[in-house]
């Protein structure tokens, strides 16, 4: 049993529903971490493994919280971003921005697209539901 399995699952509670949260990376491991992670906090959990599959699943899914990675192949997290945020009926829907750098540049460029948080890879179950905490907070 999990010590922190109460308050993981205060996360579900929220709404009475689980909040939704799409992962975008185009490495397998970090989606199956995330997947790990968010679903021991009582989350759901969609993942996408690059930017096009993404847009796809975002009208699909109508995602709480989306997590994206920066440096993918074809459509990178910036462009990601910046389409999903383009669009009136996901504009609201914050985006946590993934990298395996912490550059203050690429933190900038993620807020200049519409993204409203930065984690640097790897990340760890707690940082990844802290995230979840602070930005759907006022999830319907």
């Amino acid at each position: 049993m999990s010590e922190h399995s109460g308050e993981d699952l205060a996360v579900a509670e929220q709404s009475g529903a689980a909040t939704r949260i799409l992962v975008i990376d185009d490495s397998n491991t970090i989606r199956r971490s995330a997947e790990i992670f968010l679903k021991q906090g009582g989350c759901e959990v969609v993942l996408a493994e690059d930017g096009f599959d993404a847009l796809a699943k975002v009208s699909d899914h109508r995602p709480d919280l989306i997590f994206c990675d920066i440096l993918m192949p074809r459509l990178d997290g910036y462009q990601t971003c910046a389409i999903i945020k383009r669009n009136p009926q996901f504009a609201n829907v914050p985006v946590i921005m993934l990298s395996s750098k912490d550059g203050l540049f690429d933190k900038a460029r993620g807020r200049m697209v519409g993204s409203e948080d930065y984690l640097t890879k790897p990340f760890t179950k707690d940082q990844l539901l802290q995230a979840v905490h602070r930005h759907c907070r006022a999830a319907p």
